[in-house]
């Protein structure tokens, strides 16, 4: 069975018990596998089975329903939002007028005593709420929710204001109820739960800037070569894959591509979290809406439309948004039976101060009767419960946002806290993913010419062992000569004639095969087998001349993170399918204990399936195809961004960049938010039922109730917005690198030693001069040892004579 995801926008929902009719009517349809509705966002997620039910049958009872679903167009609906928050905004601000107005009425009441024209005033303003700015809340949102049988908070807010304008007018009769405090209750639950919906949309709204940034860094029109070579603006939408467009400095990239021609230095911080330019060189991969610093290129098309990188953020960023964590599943339980309770409550408090009284006193307290039911109705409000705590999530979904973490399922806020272990595949995540020449090990010849002789061997091989070895030569300003006479032997390696030498280039089988004992540099391999390095055997004119020493690289940060996570008491796992000798190499430069070599993506899954069943909980890290299975299976599946569609479908995390430290962020950021949505959870249900208890004395005026209601849905909301989820990055001191490299040549040069340089943390800057021989390196103090920077050169093949900080 294959399910089809319906997303939806639902005009008309008001509270989780809408949320609810949603869900079941929705659920009892044949074919519908799961359904979600997310209440701040008004938007409602659905599995379904296409052969079984159409979206058609599922739009039409959601009419019937009295909502109105519709398309979640991105553009359209930022719009809408906007025309929504403004709308809001009216309201409040009149709500803001009509507290005002109140207030001095009741407050001059109190000081002079009451008068006629004081209660006449205070009628106008109840009447003028109820049927004026908040006649929605009442006439629209109560009166539908009661049609579908629904007690939500829309039918409290309503009863209590309309209980309190029908004892005004009562008591403007007769005096047997307090008419200006009942006026003024009624004023001020309206207006303050104008002010809350107002606080409600801005936070959904503010929630959606993220998406809307992103979407508005694609710039509107690109300029495409045409088959003649000439330039030619066009909309981005007309772009097709394939397509080449040419990119200058200071241009935002139109749309997803790889660089084919030129150079780029590329700011990507809005889209990646990034603080640092990347070079992008020739097959290097762009991102639309990536902006150009420097340098001009020519970019291929690769993707284009809803496939493109930040369209997918956003359609993923979109359906996150109707999900629903555990935890306020478990508040729209409570609130099912909490509001008929409250209801309930005010009944009794109102029967009890009329009934009570008159049997045992042989009349009737009306006074305390009305303050406890209204009070009741007033102080079980649940506000706090069903509106602010959500903002813990919204919020920390939008401080993740800010830093390249992208939490796709609102589970992994409660999920990521819980866990122990974190496995981590190998390639590509633990390290860069592509190989580097780590030395060069000779039997007689110098090693740069060595190097130089076999980078004109595999100039002509597509091999990226071979492209990696020209790569090297060409950072140590060694131009590869020609080839004349080239073979590639697959499996073995290649063969060239370089500059009259005759050189072979791979495996001792290859070396054999051309007559060439490789039995000399048996000793040479095994120091670079011992490092957990790819040996690649070389013969020159028929004679050993040495080994280049071929490895992945770890990346900047992994260290880092591995450290960080043994701090926080998880265990990290290294998986991977390279052989045991290379993958204990990175594991023990990372001081992991826990490695498998040799695994296939199903048997990965298996090592994760066996943590599981001894009661672990994991979260896997990937970036490839083949880490797909591993991610699903793991309780939370962490993808870096720079990996695979379907990895990154397959994840409940998403790492907007390749820098692993980020989760270690993710972990510190779920269980944060997590603690504050519960102690918001706590707090409000306390406070309510506190409320409820003290309202049935009959002794607290509505107004007041009113105010301790207000006091603690701002002290949730202020929690919400203020709490520190993620500790704040301290100011650092800059400071200023220079060194002395003597083998710099080219611009060629500068770039490759940018590009390793700014893989570590702190580096805001690399200048470069051929000619000086001299590198210049800005960084902040204390994020990064001038000892890796001088690593950092040398590993990209350069020497260090000296420096100067």
């Amino acid at each position: 069975m294959t399910l089809r995801r319906l997303h939806l926008k639902l005009g008309g929902m008001h509270c989780s018990l809408c949320a609810r009719t949603v869900e079941k009517a929705l659920g009892r349809l044949a074919g519908v596998a799961f359904v979600n509705v997310s209440i701040p966002h008004e938007e409602v997620l659905v599995d379904y089975d296409p052969q079984r039910v159409a979206a058609e049958e599922i739009r039409r009872v959601l009419d019937i329903l009295g909502f109105e679903p519709r398309e979640p167009d991105e553009a359209g609906m930022l719009a809408a939002q906007e025309r929504e928050l403004a709308q809001a905004r009216r309201k409040a601000l009149q709500a803001g007028v009509l507290i005002g107005l109140a207030s001095a009425v009741m407050l001059a009441a109190y000081l002079r005593g009451p008068t006629p024209v004081g209660m006449l005033a205070m009628a106008a303003l109840a009447l003028y709420a109820t049927f004026g700015p908040a006649r929605f809340i009442i006439f629209r949102n109560a009166w539908q929710s009661i049609r579908r049988g629904i007690l939500n908070q829309d039918v409290l807010v309503s009863a209590s204001a309309l209980a309190g304008l029908g004892g005004g007018l009562v008591g403007l009769l007769n005096p047997v109820f307090p008419a200006g405090e009942l006026f003024g209750a009624a004023v001020f639950v309206l207006a303050f739960h104008l002010i809350g919906g107002y606080a409600s949309v801005s936070v959904h709204v503010r929630a959606s800037q993220s998406v809307r940034r992103l979407l508005s860094l694609i710039p509107p029109t690109a300029r495409r070569l045409t088959s003649q070579g000439t330039e030619e603006e066009v909309p981005v939408d007309r772009l097709q894959v394939g397509d080449r467009v040419r990119v200058r400095p200071g241009d935002r990239i139109p749309i997803d591509g790889r660089v084919v021609q030129g150079t780029l230095t590329v700011d990507e911080s809005p889209i990646t979290g990034e603080p640092w330019p990347v070079d992008k060189l020739p097959g290097d991969p762009v991102i639309g809406g990536s902006l150009n610093r420097a340098g001009a290129a020519v970019v291929e098309v690769t993707r284009v439309g809803d496939e493109t990188f930040l369209r997918v953020v956003a359609r993923q960023v979109a359906e996150a948004r109707a999900l629903k964590p555990g935890i306020l599943r478990l508040v729209d339980r409570v609130l099912l039976i909490y509001v008929p309770i409250v209801f309930g409550v005010a009944a009794v408090g109102f029967v009890g101060w009329t009934v009570g009284p008159l049997l045992t006193m042989g009349e009737l307290d009306w006074t305390r009767a009305a303050f406890a039911a209204l009070g009741a109705l007033i102080m079980g409000y649940p506000c706090a419960l069903g509106m602010a705590t959500p903002l813990a999530i919204i919020r920390a979904s939008g401080e993740a946002a800010a830093r390249g973490i992208l939490l796709r399922s609102p589970e992994a806020f409660q999920l990521l806290r819980l866990v122990d272990t974190i496995v981590f595949d190998k390639t590509g995540t633990l390290t860069v993913g592509r190989p580097a020449v780590a030395g060069v090990w000779t039997a007689g010849p110098a090693p740069d010419e060595l190097l130089r002789l076999v980078a004109g061997a595999e100039l002509p091989s597509e091999h990226p062992l071979g492209r990696a070895i020209v790569e090297a030569a060409r950072a140590r300003g060694l131009e590869p000569p020609a080839a004349t006479e080239f073979a590639a032997e697959p499996g073995l390696g290649v063969r060239a004639t370089v500059d009259g030498h005759r050189v072979l280039v791979g495996s001792p089988r290859l070396l054999v095969r051309e007559g060439v004992d490789p039995a000399i540099l048996r000793s040479l391999v095994e120091q670079v087998e011992a490092r957990g390095q790819t040996g690649v055997l070389v013969a020159v004119d028929g004679a050993p001349a040495g080994v280049i020493a071929l490895a992945d690289e770890i990346k900047a940060d992994a260290a880092e993170t591995i450290r960080a996570l043994k701090n926080r008491g998880v265990a990290p796992v290294m998986l991977t399918g390279d052989s045991e000798r290379a993958a204990r190499a990175v594991a023990d430069a990372l001081e992991i204990d826990d490695v498998r070599a040799r695994l296939l993506p199903g048997e990965k899954a298996e090592v994760v399936r066996g943590f599981q069943r001894a009661g672990r909980r994991v979260a896997a890290v990937g970036d490839g195809i083949n880490d797909a299975p591993l991610l699903m299976q793991a309780d939370v599946g962490v993808a870096l961004g720079t990996g695979a569609d379907v990895t990154l479908e397959a994840a409940d995390v998403v790492i907007v960049s390749d820098r692993l430290i980020r989760v270690v962020e993710a972990l510190e950021l779920a269980g944060r938010s997590y603690a504050l949505t519960l102690r918001n959870v706590v707090f409000a249900l306390a406070f309510n039922g506190a409320g409820l208890l003290a309202a049935l004395t009959g002794q607290i005026s509505p107004v007041w109730a009113m105010l301790a209601m207000v006091l603690s849905v701002s002290l949730v909301v202020i929690s919400s917005l203020t709490a520190q989820l993620l500790p704040p990055t301290p100011a650092r001191v800059r400071r200023e690198l220079v060194l002395q490299v003597p083998d710099i040549r080219c611009e060629g040069c500068v770039a490759q030693i940018r590009r390793a340089i700014r893989r570590l943390e702190g580096i805001e800057a690399v200048e470069g001069d051929p000619a000086a021989k001299r590198v210049r390196v800005i960084y902040q103090e204390g994020t990064v040892d001038p000892g890796a920077v001088r690593a950092a050169i040398r590993q990209a093949g350069f020497t260090v004579a000296d420096e100067r900080a």
